[in-house]
């Protein structure tokens, strides 16, 4: 199985775990395979990659995925969700409430960064809202194997949700808390006062052998998170 999922375009991570670098915006998404159940991280910009994710994993492991993990609330990470029906949804506290709140802006940041604005409509209109809100720290049991939700925000935005994945190397998605292939973006909804203390928490929840996966490049090591934490509390004024 594992030669299966570099064969179809997945980076593999460990056993069971892999991921994909979506074209066009260079999102992160993950998948963390257990005995009963498929967690997928993140979803992808739009409705259509969205469900080509999960017609792919499905036909790599014979089963449907069964839950999402939202990182953030930003439209190249959550608009493919709506493709992923039945599944349970994960995010951080108040994610809910944001995307009620803010559905407009972001179809407009979708729009604005080239998805097709009929495209960026219909995945907006058909969001769902997360079942679960995590508020700390959520182990779900996949079968075999578990996944830690943590709530290590706020930073690259007010609502930012790790996964980490234990095992041998652990893996730690990170969503756009790291970036790699690029400076980390501090957009209008960034809280940089707080960032450098997001990855500290990070670091803490994965440790000094972890692979850290951001949300957009290559896997990381922890020396890497490390320097990017101390150049986000220089670039914005953060002490200590």
């Amino acid at each position: 199985m594992e030669t299966c999922w570099e064969e179809a375009g997945w980076e593999r991570l460990a056993p069971g775990v892999a991921r994909r670098r979506m074209p066009q915006w260079d999102e992160t998404v993950g998948v963390v395979v257990g005995r009963t159940d498929i967690l997928v991280v993140d979803t992808g910009a739009t409705l259509r990659a969205g469900a080509g994710l999960r017609s792919g994993i499905t036909r790599l492991t014979g089963r449907r995925p069964t839950r999402i993990a939202l990182t953030h609330p930003h439209f190249d990470h959550v608009l493919g969700s709506a493709a992923f029906a039945g599944c349970e949804v994960y995010g951080a506290m108040g994610l809910d409430e944001w995307l009620v709140r803010e559905r407009e802006t972001l179809r407009e940041d979708a729009i604005r960064h080239g998805v097709d604005r009929d495209a960026a409509t219909e995945a907006v209109d058909h969001l769902a809202s997360p079942h679960h809100l995590v508020c700390g720290e959520l182990s779900l049991d996949l079968g075999g194997r578990t996944a830690l939700l943590a709530n290590v925000g706020p930073g690259h935005t007010a609502h930012d949700l790790a996964v980490l994945v234990p095992g041998r190397p652990e893996v730690v998605f990170c969503g756009d808390l790291v970036e790699e292939s690029g400076p980390p973006q501090a957009g209008p909804d960034a809280i940089p006062g707080h960032w450098p203390a997001a990855l500290d928490r990070l670091l803490a929840l994965g440790g000094a052998d972890a692979r850290y996966v951001p949300g957009h490049g290559s896997v990381v090591d922890a020396a890497f998170v490390r320097a990017q934490r101390d150049e986000l509390a220089a670039r914005f004024g953060v002490s200590g």
